[in-house]
């Protein structure tokens, strides 16, 4: 029996990363330090929340837009974080987590042909989203820290002729995955100014916008003068509150830009998760009043300590997350000339998991750094620590 062939649009799609390093840790029983997901429990003010909207019999479909709670509770916290108001109606829509929000928005704006520029090493779903709606990528890399410049940064003149080609959509992701790079309000404000100039749509992935260390601080792009008629932020509740399986996700944008994107949220997943939505509305409410995000930041911080010394006990060039959770190492000194051999071979004669950044890259030729993630309990992170003292009895060459 013959079958159609597939469609010419996945035919560059493979397994993703995730899936490949988590598949081989399991494979060879080794420390996931790989996959960006908490391996805690989540706060039990959300799991209670949880348990009461299903006991409740919120079970069935919700409003395609989402429950009015939880558009209300995004709302309010909009309101906190930024001083601007905005309608819950119209201006919040709730889908199955920011993943599906991306997918939904290259679908709702992007034409066969039309142009998004992304900032690499970028998160493996965009690239696939905008292929899958007929658009082009245009790259704009950034550059791991050096001696001059200690933090992940891009080339100005790069970003701004990216844009003089007049792209349909700008992509952004800040805190970042997978270099906790966090944006500074200089760099918000010059890509602010390019959008406005090339008249582009910003879209912002903000899940790890809690999640910011030391001095760093989350600035909304949506937030800079004359850029909310311009942006749709996308946000969820799974990085932030430990539940990444809950699939909670929004996007707040004006009026306009929020019915396009439920254009094509209708016919993809129509309705999110009832019982989530209501404890997700549960948590946002409460985390506001109970010194959870404070908390969170503080555990967070103390888990960033303990893999950046455990990193840093190898030897190799490390670069810390302003924000994110997510630590790399640079192993080009071991002699490695890919890291993604190298990341195999560390789950299979190591036994720690990680990930090849090259991974997030569309060119080819990039730094030979392995990500680690430090949402992961003490004890995790310190069994990593024991095995990867016999990184440097391995012949990497």
């Amino acid at each position: 029996m013959s079958h159609p062939a597939s469609a010419s649009r996945i035919a560059s799609f493979g397994t993703t990363i995730f899936t490949e390093m988590s598949a081989l840790a399991i494979q060879h029983n080794a420390v996931n330090l790989g996959q960006g997901f908490p391996d805690f429990a989540g706060p039990d003010f959300v799991k209670n929340a949880a348990i009461e909207a299903i006991q409740a019999d919120y079970n069935q479909y919700a409003p395609m837009p989402g429950t009015l709670g939880l558009r209300q509770a995004v709302a309010t916290m909009w309101r906190t974080r930024t001083g601007i108001d905005i309608d819950p109606l119209a201006e919040v829509s709730v889908a199955s987590g920011a993943t599906e929000l991306l997918c939904d928005v290259m679908l709702s704006f992007i034409n066969p042909g039309d142009a998004v520029v992304i900032f690499e090493p970028a998160y493996d779903a965009y690239v696939p989203d905008i292929i899958m709606a007929g658009g082009r990528v245009i790259p704009v890399r950034l550059h791991p820290p050096t001696a001059t410049n200690p933090v992940w940064h891009y080339d100005p003149q790069v970003l701004a002729a990216a844009c003089a080609q007049k792209p349909k959509l700008l992509l952004l992701n800040t805190p970042h995955n997978p270099t906790g790079k966090v944006f500074s309000l200089a760099e918000l404000t010059e890509i602010a100014d390019l959008c406005k100039t090339h008249d582009i749509l910003a879209v912002v992935d903000e899940v790890y916008d809690r999640l910011v260390y030391d001095q760093h601080v989350h600035i909304h792009l949506a937030s800079l003068p004359d850029m909310w008629q311009r942006t749709i932020s996308l946000n969820s509740i799974g990085k932030t509150f430990s539940v990444t399986g809950w699939k909670i996700g929004w996007a707040i944008a004006p009026a306009a830009l929020n019915s396009a994107l439920r254009a094509s949220h209708q016919w993809v997943t129509f309705a999110t998760s009832t019982p989530m939505q209501y404890a997700s509305a549960v948590a946002l409410m409460q985390a506001e009043s109970n010194g959870y995000y404070t908390q969170l930041v503080h555990e967070y911080s103390a888990r960033r300590v303990i893999l950046r010394d455990i990193l840093s006990q190898t030897g190799l060039p490390l670069i810390d997350a302003a924000g994110s959770y997510f630590i790399s190492i640079d192993v080009a000194p071991l002699g490695v000339s890919d890291v993604r051999v190298f990341c195999r071979r560390l789950v299979s004669e190591i036994g720690v998991a990680a990930i090849p950044i090259t991974a997030f890259y569309v060119d080819p030729d990039a730094p030979q750094l392995a990500r680690f993630c430090f949402a992961k309990k003490d004890e995790t992170m310190r069994a990593a620590g024991e095995r990867l003292r016999n990184l440097h009895t391995i012949a990497w060459r």
